[in-house]
């Protein structure tokens, strides 16, 4: 048996039958027939000196050195992508790839981006909404935006400002309840969308902290946070927003936030690429434009007595 590797089209013809168990489906992935995958992998099994797949009537299983080439094959390739892929993208100064969540796409960024394409014309932004956690040594995707309290294993990473919470709703609403106790009767717009940060900040912990025993039970549930405060805006109730969703609304008036006080959050958003990557135009242009953005709104804080949720006794 040679201590040579064999030729990488093979190998390639291997581990697409190997992830598929059909020559049929691996020839399509491939682009070539299925005569031609099954001759590349008939030159593997000679180069290695033993059979790689059982051959059944209408199907194919690994054979126990199959399996153990599967897995290592698989690795290399998709290691091998991921290197071209960053590679490729070290020739690329103009194309930058975002992804966000889509509420902080929907409430923060769209309304913003026009002064970004303003100031930076040469780069063109491209904005992938979702929450779907991307892996940015494999996927195309140059910055990710996330929420919550995780750590960022191996990533360049920059926290931005704390997330806090507070009642928010449309001027009209706000003429109805005046004040934190008539909230008790006021229609509660419930954001699920951060069920998961503990301990929790929601409705009951907010009233928690203003004093006031109070566990509604009855309001609407958004799992989105644009959906919850685009339902405030509309009057359709008071939502416990985030700042990072309501910061704009409540500095052109749309939602108002008439208790002054707010509950500090331990997740937040944080600015995040692959190490190294910081330092390139496009993505250093875009960290320094997203961090003074934040700064423009960073006064609003100071309207608000900002309780940490640690700080607000338990039920």
């Amino acid at each position: 048996m040679s201590e040579r590797l064999p030729p990488l089209t093979a190998l390639r013809a291997f581990d697409a039958a190997a992830r598929h168990m059909s020559f049929s489906r691996a020839a399509d992935e491939l682009n070539v027939t299925p005569a031609a995958l099954s001759f590349q992998i008939k030159s593997l099994e000679e180069h290695l000196g033993q059979p790689l797949f059982h051959r059944l009537n209408r199907a194919v299983e690994l054979t126990e050195a199959g399996k153990a080439l599967a897995p290592g094959a698989s690795e290399g390739f998709q290691t091998l992508a991921a290197a071209w892929t960053a590679t490729r993208r070290l020739q690329d100064n103009t194309n930058l790839t975002v992804t966000a969540g889509p509420a902080l796409t929907a409430k923060w960024f769209a309304p913003r981006l026009y002064e970004f394409a303003r100031a930076h014309p040469e780069i063109d932004l491209r904005f992938s909404a979702t929450l779907r956690m991307v892996d940015l040594t494999r996927d195309d995707v140059d910055v990710a935006i996330r929420f919550g309290d995780g750590e960022d294993k191996d990533l360049y990473s920059v926290p931005v400002r704390n997330e806090w919470l507070t009642p928010a709703m449309s001027p009209e609403l706000a003429a109805t309840f005046p004040t934190p106790e008539s909230l008790k009767e006021a229609p509660l717009i419930f954001d699920d969308s951060i069920s998961f940060l503990r301990p929790c900040c929601d409705w009951p912990t907010w009233f928690r902290a203003v004093g006031i025993d109070h566990t509604p039970v009855h309001g609407t549930h958004f799992s989105n946070a644009d959906h919850a405060v685009d339902a405030a805006i509309a009057g359709a109730g008071v939502v416990l927003g985030r700042r990072a969703m309501i910061v704009k609304d409540l500095a052109e008036g749309r939602l108002v936030a008439p208790f002054k006080t707010a509950i500090e959050t331990n997740g937040r958003f944080r600015f995040l690429c692959l190490p190294g990557a910081e330092t390139r135009p496009k993505v250093a242009a875009f960290r320094d434009w997203f961090l003074a953005e934040i700064d423009k709104t960073a006064h609003i804080s100071d309207e608000f007595s900002i309780i940490p949720v640690e700080d607000i006794p338990p039920v």
